[in-house]
């Protein structure tokens, strides 16, 4: 069975580097789901290793988090956002730059895939009417919601395992993150305004879009409100030593109390998608450890002097599998082989992870969520258009962020 578990590792993260599984429409998710069902199905894992592969408080933040700002979408805040964003009668630097801003920020608090998701389409509506090139503030979105989500714990998917599975405090988090991550920000508008500079205003005809469409409702005042409060207490909780998942699901219940929003379509906003895929990369990644072939690998790679904890294993291997497998297959992987991996190290693969994934479409699950929402009201942002600012605003962010975290003692040179 060792021979089977490993084939079909190698086999589902292989489909995961390519992202589908070829002449088939087998995405990640899919990929990731049949692996771990042929395991099954073989009787390499039983179905009670399965279920205790899978760590299902990191599945229920995520879950509790994505309805969390499922609220936030239906109060209309999101597209009221975007509208305002492209609509604002500031010089296209400054909307740039506010871009970056909202984004960013947006993110360190909810899901950074969700902010994409929810602010692509009407931002590029609103840029088309104003005749501006959407290309440059698309890869402003998507680089400032990567880069803003490494401040928190619960900025992104992988953040979460991390934290999750490494008992991070939030403010320990946002202390050790968050300075690395504001300047990331500042890195990605410098580039994309410099890459881009003199043409920021260039676009198309604005006749492609009805002028006559106007702003969408402002948010509703209570329900905005409502999860504003449930941000506020998640933070209050989270610096406390109730548990973080009960925490975040006791949220998201109160989130679904509505008599406005129909629960159906709050549960509809969650990507159940990114949930499936997290829980069959769990099953597979346990089954691998299991056969004790990973631990033998970190002793070997410890033996020869590439501890997991140094900074050249963690740079090299989140920028080459964020770009390939991607950072949160990458992350689960990895965390699920390294026995006690050392607080400084955590951070460091946080931000590494998360902040290599700008550097091509590929290595984000935000980056593709916005080519594709993109795409799907007109407006196409090429491989080579991101890569052109991707490569030196993931090479700077990587720079500063690893000055940092030499500097605070939280990672070794050597």
């Amino acid at each position: 069975m060792t021979l089977l578990i490993i084939v079909t590792f190698a086999v589902v993260y292989l489909g995961m580097a390519i992202g589908h599984l070829p002449r088939l429409k087998v995405d990640r998710t899919g990929i990731a789901m049949l692996g771990a069902i042929v395991l099954l199905v073989a009787g390499a894992v039983t179905e009670g290793a399965a279920i205790k592969a899978i760590d299902f408080p990191t599945l229920f933040i995520l879950l509790g988090l994505m309805i969390l700002s499922a609220q936030f979408a239906l109060s209309g805040f999101y597209d009221w956002c975007a509208w305002r964003l492209a609509n604002v009668p500031w010089r296209p630097e400054a909307l740039l730059a506010a871009v970056v801003v909202v984004a960013g920020g947006l993110s360190a608090l909810l899901a950074n895939d969700v902010v994409v998701f929810a602010m692509t389409p009407l931002l590029c509506a609103g840029l088309r009417a104003r005749g501006l090139d959407a290309r440059p503030y698309l890869i402003a979105l998507a680089g400032a919601a990567n880069a803003g989500s490494a401040a928190t714990v619960i900025g992104n998917p992988q953040n979460i395992l991390i934290g999750q599975l490494g008992h991070l405090g939030f403010w320990r988090f946002l202390f050790a993150c968050g300075v690395p991550a504001f300047l990331s920000l500042v890195i990605v508008y410098w580039v994309v305004a410099r890459v881009w500079r003199g043409r920021l205003s260039d676009g198309q005809a604005p006749a492609l879009v009805n002028r006559g469409e106007g702003p969408p409702d402002a948010p509703r005042a209570w329900q905005l409100s409502k999860g504003l409060i449930g941000v506020v207490v998640l933070l209050v909780a989270f610096t406390t030593a109730f548990p973080r998942d009960v925490a975040v699901l006791g949220i998201a219940g109160c989130m679904l109390v509505s008599r406005r929003f129909a629960s159906r379509d709050m549960l509809g906003l969650v990507d159940w998608h990114l949930l499936a895929l997290f829980a069959g990369l769990f099953i597979l990644t346990g089954a691998l450890a299991d056969t004790g072939l990973p631990g033998q690998l970190v002793d070997q790679l410890a033996a020869s002097g590439l501890a997991l904890d140094r900074l050249p294993f963690l740079g090299a291997f989140s920028v080459l599998a964020s770009n390939s497998i991607g950072n949160v297959p990458a992350v689960v992987l990895l965390m699920k082989v390294w026995a006690h991996p050392p607080e400084g190290a955590l951070y460091a693969l946080a931000l590494f992870s998360t902040l290599a994934g700008n550097l091509l479409l590929p290595g984000s699950l935000a980056n593709i969520i916005t080519v594709e929402r993109a795409a799907a009201v007109g407006v196409t942002l090429g491989f080579r258009d991101h890569a052109r600012c991707g490569v030196p605003m993931t090479v700077l962010s990587l720079l500063l962020a690893t000055v940092w975290l030499l500097a605070m003692g939280y990672i070794a040179a050597v």
